[in-house]
């Protein structure tokens, strides 16, 4: 990673932790390896970009507006001068200001987690690399939950790998919160 970089955090909001509306597998340990990479961030004065999604209408089964649930969890709270893109869609490019904002800090390549491994960060990461940034995911950084498809019962933990694997594959170096903390010490 280069001084160029942007770590992007996606969606870890009160609602994907236990006991909010739509609690995800493993969010607690995702987002203490988001918290690791945004303190390294802050502490070499590296951008950082929070998306926070939001549902258009109070009645959503999750992340109603100005709801405790669609408040970005306290591990990973914005700083004043952090910039939050408030989505209403999967992908966070979408009808939002998040190419701007990168065009602005002067970025070539991200740096994502967060959730749901199988939409927004699969979502975010192929748009980020349609767009020319050179993209990388910390795979132990994100969580998702077990899906149903067609009478099959697919674990969550199968769910995070498929999709990593997909973006691994064409779209993004997936590496671990620590082989990327290792990673920095060496360039310092």
């Amino acid at each position: 990673m280069s001084s160029k970089t942007a770590l992007i955090i996606v969606d870890l909001q009160n609602d994907y932790f236990q006991g909010g509306k739509w609690a995800l597998e493993g969010t607690e340990a995702a987002a203490e390896k988001a918290a690791a990479l945004l303190n390294s961030f802050r502490a070499r004065d590296l951008p950082v970009v929070h998306i926070r999604h939001e549902f258009p209408t109070a009645d959503a089964p999750f992340f109603a507006p100005n709801s405790n649930g669609a408040k970005v969890h306290s591990s990973v709270q914005e700083l004043a001068a952090e910039p939050v893109v408030i989505k209403h869609q999967i992908n966070s490019f979408k009808d939002t200001n998040l190419k701007e904002i990168l065009e602005e800090l002067n970025v070539d390549s991200v740096l994502i987690c967060g959730a749901m491994s199988h939409m927004c960060i699969d979502a975010v990461t192929r748009a980020a690399n349609d767009f020319g940034y050179n993209c990388t995911v910390a795979h132990d950084a994100c969580a998702t939950l077990g899906l149903e498809f067609n009478g099959i019962t697919v674990p969550a933990n199968h769910v995070h790998a498929a999709f990593m694997a997909a973006l691994d594959f064409a779209y993004a170096n997936v590496a671990s919160t620590d082989e990327l903390l290792s990673e920095f010490e060496q360039q310092s």
